[in-house]
């Protein structure tokens, strides 16, 4: 197993609820054509799928979808939503788990290569899209650029969001290329906070394209986000495509 860490059942239960505003067809509609764009007449498979937020609709679009994910909380709550032989999902980790088949779309979303705690884990991450790829597929990542822009002298700590409901903010160790996510989100209306948060080691995006080089992979694209922005040194995000070559 990797050294990702397990999604727990309290966690899969309030995670829809949770992501609302991002699992709105505003927001995911240039999601789910970028990516239907990329998979064309093939399959797609997706790295750690979750509760399906984005594998189901892209499903429903016509896109055959595998998914692989870690938690068994997160892929119970995937099926809820559709059935093992519409979207199959296997159970295991993005670094080393093998389903059958080629895809011509491999992809992972969210940040969550970040789930990953090792740069060797996200290089076999890597090795694995490659695996599964068919000469010509891509291997498609949305990632945050690290904030570390923010951080003056002395401090460690980074706010990203700051609401009623919900207080968010990083830290960093920046030697060893780890964040920790801290969420203090409002329960009810008697003032109490819930607390928790989760590690994450960040990448740089010329970091990610070594890892590419080093499955066999090139760089196709990269753009600011999924409705194809230019990238540039202040854009917050970025989402790069590689390709297997053919």
């Amino acid at each position: 197993m990797t050294s990702s860490e397990l999604w727990t059942r309290a966690t899969a239960e309030r995670y829809d609820a949770e992501e609302t505003e991002t699992s709105s067809a505003a927001v995911l509609g240039p999601t789910l054509a970028f990516l239907a764009e990329l998979a064309g007449d093939g399959r797609a498979l997706e790295f750690a799928i979750g509760t399906g937020r984005v594998g189901v609709p892209l499903r429903e679009r016509g896109v055959p979808v595998v998914g692989i994910e870690l938690s068994t909380h997160m892929a119970a709550v995937l099926r809820r939503k559709i059935d093992e032989s519409t979207l199959p999902v296997v159970i295991g980790d993005m670094a080393t788990t093998v389903v059958p088949g080629e895809f011509t779309l491999v992809y992972l979303v969210y940040n969550t290569i970040t789930n990953l705690l090792t740069q060797d884990e996200q290089v076999e991450c890597f090795r694995n899209a490659a695996r599964h790829l068919e000469p010509g597929g891509r291997f498609v990542i949305e990632l945050g650029v690290p904030p570390l822009r923010f951080l003056p002298p002395g401090q460690v700590a980074v706010p990203f969001d700051v609401s009623d409901q919900h207080l968010g903010f990083d830290t960093f160790d920046l030697v060893e290329q780890i964040l920790v996510s801290h969420h203090f989100t409002r329960d009810g209306d008697d003032g109490r906070y819930r607390r928790n948060n989760s590690r994450h080691r960040y990448a740089w995006p010329a970091e990610l394209d070594l890892m590419a080089r080093i499955a066999g992979l090139e760089r196709e694209r990269r753009v600011a986000d999924w409705d194809g922005a230019p990238f540039t040194q202040d854009s917050a995000k970025h989402i790069s495509v590689w390709r297997k070559p053919a």
